[in-house]
């Protein structure tokens, strides 16, 4: 996603949106979405805006022409209305008069403008392993910021709010409390959820004329007639995936290379790899309820293989 469209996201999920409704807002798979929210835990990052007097974007794109033009760092500077010396610095640290580019320039800006502060259970030991201890036993940041309270005096340096605990717990980055402590948290989310944010009264995507797997042949369960299928859908790095398709008595496996993982890719190659079985063998389809194979009656009119 560009820079634009992951400030869109943060803002629709701050105002309490689905990831399914930002999805469709963002034309991007839900899993796309989800990532982004996952790697801050599911808060909002603050926005980080340029501090006044600092170079921009426009002043480093002029830079770099004036370097390839050859001009000399006291004209650019002339032409910028900075101080020579600001321009001398910008291309010292940014690889030089033959390697300064713009953009990666800016980028290393950026980076180097980051001041992250320790939080405080990364500043207290003591405090960071009874959280951590607390959390082992089942108790919730509530709980544990509610006892801290009670039992320690203000100024102790052994109090915390259940705010900061969620925060450590969600957003790994901060390296404070270990991963496999968010299995006890009673609400099993693998990211903080906005307070705003609820599905109630929503429109959510839905199967249209779902098969419940109950009602699949007991032929397949039993495995003893081949020719029903179980399907899946494999994600990979970046934008790529691939179907796989697993029959169930013989376990003869078909993989279908994919171009996306939207309904209409995955109905379309599943149903071209399918036809080219032979028909006896084409009975049943058994997937999950990915909405990837929402248009599974398509599917089935088409290999003639009824979907559960």
């Amino acid at each position: 996603m560009s820079d634009a469209q992951k400030r869109e996201l943060w803002d629709r999920w701050k105002a309490g949106e689905s990831i399914s409704q930002i999805a469709r807002a963002l034309d991007k798979p839900p899993g796309s979405v989800f990532t982004v929210l996952k790697s801050n835990g599911g808060y909002v990052p603050l926005l980080r805006r340029r501090r006044p007097g600092t170079l921009s974007f426009a002043d480093r794109e002029e830079i770099s022409r004036g370097l390839a033009r050859g001009e000399s760092m006291r004209s650019i500077a002339r032409s910028l209305g900075r101080p020579a010396s600001t321009v001398s610095r910008e291309i010292a640290r940014n690889k030089g008069i033959t390697r300064y580019r713009a953009i990666d320039a800016e980028d290393r800006s950026w980076d180097r403008a980051r001041r992250p502060k320790p939080c405080l259970l990364a500043r207290n030991p003591a405090l960071r392993q009874l959280v951590a201890e607390k959390l082992a036993q089942d108790w919730s940041p509530e709980q544990i910021a509610g006892y801290l309270a009670k039992t320690y005096r203000p100024g102790s340096g052994m109090r915390v709010s259940h705010e900061t605990i969620y925060k450590s717990l969600f957003i790994q980055a901060r390296g404070v409390l270990a991963k496999e402590l968010t299995k006890h948290l009673r609400s099993g989310r693998p990211t903080r959820r906005n307070i705003h944010n609820t599905v109630t009264g929503q429109w959510r995507s839905q199967i249209k004329d779902a098969i419940p797997i109950s009602q699949r042949p007991p032929e397949a369960d039993d495995r003893a007639i081949p020719g029903h299928w179980e399907g899946d859908l494999l994600l990979g790095r970046g934008l790529t995936q691939v179907a796989t398709l697993v029959e169930r008595t013989t376990r003869f496996t078909v993989l279908v290379q994919l171009d996306g993982r939207d309904m209409h890719t995955v109905t379309k190659g599943l149903a071209a790899t399918m036809t080219r079985l032979p028909e006896q063998i084409r009975k049943t389809l058994t997937w999950d309820r990915g909405m990837e194979l929402a248009g599974h009656k398509e599917l089935a009119a088409t290999t003639g293989a009824a979907r559960r």
